[in-house]
């Protein structure tokens, strides 16, 4: 297992992993294909947005891929916090493909981002899921997240906040 930067080698193995989301909102969000006339187009976009231009914060993504070169999770980290990344969104945002679930990816790509944000210098750092999602909340807890206070969204939604000394 690795983390790799997307490029134009990821195109298909991307294109594949988010069709097999289906209709549920991708995450994290960075990874969306939609919108984009072409694979350069949305890794054009990516880079701007990870330089921090605009309404984004500077940020890396990766995939987590597995030894047959298949995308199996997908990071991003955020290297500073805004107010709705405070509340939100914390700095590191990840999701497991759907079929790969239950498998141990999510701890291995959150413990991943973990020594990713250690060389970045950031800690400690901001994990944040819904209410409801108890498995990544125990991915969070088990990668030493300790819980703080939860923020109400605006949409009613409660996101738990946790916090990890890195």
């Amino acid at each position: 297992m690795r983390l790799v930067e997307p490029t134009m080698e990821w195109k298909e193995e991307h294109e594949n992993y988010v069709k097999e989301w289906g209709n549920t909102r991708l995450v994290p969000s960075s990874f969306n294909l939609e919108g984009f006339e072409t694979y350069e187009s949305f890794l054009e976009a990516l880079r701007v947005r990870q330089s921090g231009q605009g309404k984004w914060v500077p940020g890396s993504d990766y995939f987590l891929v597995n030894d047959d070169n298949r995308i199996v999770g997908m990071v991003n980290i955020r290297h500073e916090l805004n107010e709705f990344l405070r509340q939100v969104g914390g700095h590191i945002g990840y999701g497991v493909r759907p079929s790969e679930r239950r498998k141990g990816y999510a701890t291995l790509i959150l413990k991943e981002a973990l020594a990713k944000c250690k060389e970045l210098n950031i800690n400690p750092v901001l994990v944040t899921c819904d209410e409801d999602n108890i498995g990544s909340a125990k991915v969070i807890i088990k990668n030493g997240g300790i819980e703080d206070e939860s923020f109400l969204d605006e949409d009613g939604s409660i996101k738990r906040r946790f916090w990890i000394e890195n």
